[in-house]
C-alpha cells in the first residue's frame, strides 16, 4: 500500500488510535479492485512511502476491516471527493489497516537489486497503482530486509 509521507506517513499509522485507519482515498479501479474482491481481514500489507527521497519499503501492516464504501468520496469538502459516486451504489472502497511495525526502509533501488523480486508488481514499468499484490515470497523477502539492519534485539 503506497502512501505519501507527507500526507499520512507510517509513523501517523502507528499515532493513529489503536494504530489503525482506514485506507481512503484510492481512486483508481485496478486499485480498488485489490482491495474490494481479494483483502480480507487478517491479510498482511507492506507500506511503502512514495514521493520520498528514496521511495522505500517502511513498515508492515494488518488488514482488520474488508472494503466498505469509502465516505470521502460523498463529502464535497474532502479532497476525493467524487460527484460521481453515489452511496446508494458506492464506486469507492476502503478497508482498514493497523500498524504493525516499523521496518529499516527497503528502497526502491534496493528491490531492484535483489533476486526474487524481478516479478514484483511495484517494481514493473510504469506501475503506479497505489495498491499492488505481492506473493508470499516477495513479502518474506522485503521483510527479510528491513529487519537484517534493525539491532538483533528489536
Amino acid at each position: 500500500m503506497k502512501t505519501e509521507p507527507d500526507v499520512f506517513s507510517f509513523a501517523d499509522l502507528m499515532r493513529a488510535r489503536d494504530r489503525t485507519t482506514c485506507w481512503d482515498g484510492v481512486r483508481n479501479y485496478q486499485a480498488r479492485n485489490f482491495m474490494r474482491d481479494h483483502m480480507r481481514a487478517g491479510d498482511r500489507v507492506l507500506i511503502y512511502h512514495s514521493n520520498a527521497e528514496p521511495p522505500a519499503v517502511v513498515g508492515t501492516a494488518r488488514v482488520v476491516r474488508e472494503a466498505y464504501p469509502d465516505h470521502t468520496a460523498f463529502d464535497p469538502t474532502d479532497d476525493h471527493f467524487d460527484p460521481d459516486s453515489d452511496p446508494a451504489s458506492p464506486t469507492w472502497m476502503m478497508v482498514d489497516v493497523q500498524g504493525e511495525r516499523p521496518l529499516h526502509p527497503v528502497t526502491l533501488p534496493m528491490m531492484r537489486q535483489v533476486p526474487g523480486l524481478e516479478c514484483m508488481e511495484l517494481l514493473q514499468r510504469g506501475s503506479r497503482l497505489s495498491i499492488t499484490p505481492l506473493t508470499a515470497d516477495e513479502w518474506a523477502i522485503v521483510t527479510r530486509l528491513g529487519r537484517s539492519a534493525q539491532p538483533a534485539d528489536e
